[in-house]
């Protein structure tokens, strides 16, 4: 891929120019998970900037995309106004079509994928569900067990899922979006 292609893909998926990034450094010095990040947010957007192939399986293959959590600190600091999350959600999304996902996104996909599916089954978060569903997909059976009965007396659990007018229709714009892509 041409510099122009990878560019015009990440514009494609994510609506963003990267190519209008400065390098100023405000997204990084605001990113609260840049420290567990292997490229910083402005490092992304300057790898992706060169437009070489080697640089974008870079960013695919980080750590960065996965754990960015989304909560636009980079994005309201920004003086161009770039959507850094949205980039990094296109990112995300192409590492996953790629099989190039970093090893520690295991448990971030699991956790996103479980999310998901309760939402499409329930029509809303269900969190016994979801936690039930991300400790098989992750085998970590035990973790944070202890924390159930406290959690169960102080209503902050529900056994069963609450019922929701529309599932069908939650459940109908998931397929639709799925088959799209």
């Amino acid at each position: 891929m041409a510099n122009k292609e990878i560019a015009n893909k990440v514009k494609m998926n994510a609506g963003v120019d990267v190519s209008h990034c400065y390098q100023c450094g405000k997204c990084t010095a605001g990113c609260v998970q840049a420290q567990e990040m292997d490229y910083p947010p402005s490092f992304i957007m300057r790898l992706l900037q060169t437009g070489t192939e080697e640089n974008y399986e870079k960013v695919l293959k980080s750590r960065s995309i996965w754990v960015c959590l989304n909560c636009e600190n980079c994005y309201q600091r920004c003086p161009q106004s770039i959507d850094i999350p949205s980039v990094m959600d296109a990112l995300r999304c192409e590492s996953l079509k790629k099989g190039m996902t970093h090893k520690d996104a295991k448990k971030i996909i699991a956790f996103h994928r479980s999310f998901l599916s309760q939402v499409k089954n329930t029509g809303r978060l269900w969190e016994v569900g979801m936690e039930a569903e991300y400790k098989m997909r992750t085998m970590d059976l035990f973790q944070d067990v202890d924390k159930v009965p406290a959690m169960l007396s102080k209503g902050k659990l529900h056994i069963l899922p609450e019922k929701m007018a529309g599932k069908a229709d939650v459940k109908k714009i998931f397929d639709q979006t799925v088959n799209k892509k």
